[in-house]
């Protein structure tokens, strides 16, 4: 008998219909993965199995689990069993963790709570799954924090806490979407491990098809709470018929066509670059010490050009990026744009300020939710001496909002209003309002499902082509960065390891740190979709 049988699944909120005839199966050492763009219900499926569904949820059919429809289980029998048969692994740890407590007490706690055993045993358990989960006490203690730890780090955690009690199954809800492609790789692997080594079950939640692809016994594709394909990973990506199957191996590949917009002239250059951070004195009277956040680097944008930036967390990519945009002064060498400095003494020169803009990874976290979009677009005529106002400024907001495929009424809304991609339409339009030179962006992309990132990638090459603008795109997704930038750096431990074009660069990397990060990088299979 299958350790998770779904069958005939339906699911209502306050009677709006949210899953529909939803059938799948988990068996013990199975690896299940659940693909489908935001809304499609693959995160409800697994809220289901847990039950943490929000006031006015309804379900219907039936959920075994380990031998007992969870969907007849009242709130206790429900308490037992979450952590103890079922463990869920969450996307962003560092929400998903107490920030308050150290490690190795949360992981206790999951232990105590469930069972009638010491602290002190608890806490020895804990140390056992932070062991498993590749975070031995010699290197990470007990005591740590997890504002003291990295994102893989804490993803780690996360995992100790869901194996703890060592469950038949376990639920993955997007674990790597924010990760580097290394530690990505990492969490992948230690997951299949885990799986290997106690026998669970996993339901394998995420956006990304080539995540699954070759880690995956079976997929299951979701659209619109439903079902619409499924069958094993070996074979799924060569039978795939349906139009949505199809259309989402396809946006996961998309390379949108783009024109060589690039001229000889230098815009931004990058001579020399150190930015040192002070240390925490380790005693009274000792002297000061410095980390060297980014270590001398040297490189050149040329106008009309997509330059990308990869590297790993703490790599110093957002140092770098902080500075160029004259947030940070920099210890020593020279940055400038169009051949001013950024920087005019200690404080950032508001000419050249002017004619950068970014745009950051989260569309909604960097928008004020209070404010309607025409205040939110406007935004950077603060940094103008003469802002427009009245009709001008409503005609500037139009035709910005116009240019990402928006329409003058969406003025008038509030951000929550607007889906995903729409929002970072807007971040896209707020940047384009005072006619930048450069647009940095930030992880632009990588929290959006494969069809809006395609569409988004589609309108930048466009917007590259209609307005002669010039990118520094910063990513950890390499097929996004391989897809839409002519020449990319890669940085390491606050240096530039290589450089070179694109295509170059990928198909044959000379520095290790380089083949490290493609090699670690998903790939899709190599097939032909009609």
């Amino acid at each position: 008998m299958s350790l998770l049988q779904i069958e005939n699944l339906d699911l209502d909120i306050h009677g709006t219909p949210i899953l529909r005839g939803i059938s799948l199966s988990v068996q013990a050492g199975e690896i299940v993965g659940v693909i489908g763009e935001s809304g499609s219900g693959k995160s409800m499926t697994a809220f289901v199995v847990m039950q943490l569904l929000p006031d006015g949820a309804t379900c219907s059919g039936k959920v075994i689990l380990n031998q007992e429809d969870v969907l007849t289980l009242d709130e206790d029998s429900l308490c037992k069993l979450r952590g103890a048969q079922v463990g869920m692994v969450f996307q962003e740890p560092m929400t998903a963790l107490n920030p308050i407590q150290t490690i190795g007490d949360q992981v206790a706690e999951t232990i105590l709570i469930h069972e009638k055993v010491s602290r002190a045993e608890a806490r020895d358990r804990a140390r056992i799954a932070l062991a498993r989960a590749e975070l031995p006490e010699d290197k990470f203690p007990l005591s740590r924090y997890p504002f003291e730890l990295s994102g893989g780090q804490r993803q780690r955690v996360v995992i100790a806490m869901a194996i703890a009690l060592r469950p038949k199954l376990l639920i993955a809800d997007e674990p790597t979407t924010a990760l580097d492609v290394t530690t990505q790789a990492q969490i992948l692997t230690l997951l299949k491990k885990l799986v290997r080594e106690d026998g669970m079950g996993m339901l394998m939640i995420t956006h990304d098809l080539a995540v699954v692809s070759d880690m995956a016994d079976e997929i299951v594709i979701m659209e619109k709470g439903r079902i619409v394909e499924a069958g094993p990973a070996k074979t799924l990506f060569q039978t795939m018929k349906h139009p949505y199957s199809i259309a989402l191996f396809k946006a996961s590949g998309h390379v949108p066509v783009r024109t060589n917009t690039a001229t000889d002239v230098p815009l931004l250059e990058v001579e020399n670059v150190v930015r040192d951070y002070a240390l925490p004195r380790t005693k009274l009277f000792a002297p000061v010490s410095y980390f060297r956040a980014v270590n001398n680097v040297n490189f050149t944008i040329e106008r009309g050009e997509s330059l990308g930036l990869v590297g790993e967390s703490g790599c110093g990519k957002s140092t770098l990026t902080r500075a160029i945009l004259g947030l940070e002064e920099v210890q020593s060498g020279d940055i400038r744009l169009g051949g001013q400095p950024v920087f005019a003494g200690h404080k950032v020169n508001r000419a050249v300020r002017r004619r950068m803009q970014v745009v950051f990874q989260d569309p909604y976290g960097s928008f004020n939710p209070r404010h309607k979009v025409a205040r939110l677009v406007s935004e950077p005529f603060h940094l103008l001496d003469e802002p427009p106002k009245g009709a001008q400024k409503n005609a500037a907001i139009t035709r910005s909002l116009e240019s990402v495929g928006l329409t003058e009424r969406d003025a008038d809304k509030y951000i929550h209003e607007f889906s995903g991609g729409q929002r970072q339409r807007i971040a896209i339009a707020r940047a384009l309002i005072i006619n930048p030179d450069l647009i940095i962006l930030d992880e632009a992309v990588s929290a959006l499902d494969v069809s809006i990132r395609a569409q988004i990638l589609d309108l930048l090459a466009q917007l590259a082509k209609d307005l002669g603008l010039t990118y520094l795109f910063i990513s950890h997704d390499l097929s996004v960065v391989r897809s839409i930038t002519d020449r990319v750096l890669v940085m390491k431990s606050g240096e530039i390891v290589e450089q070179g074009p694109t295509k170059q660069v990928f198909d044959a990397p000379r520095h290790p740190y380089t083949k490290s990060l493609i090699a670690a990088a998903p790939r899709l299979p190599e097939i032909s979709v009609a």
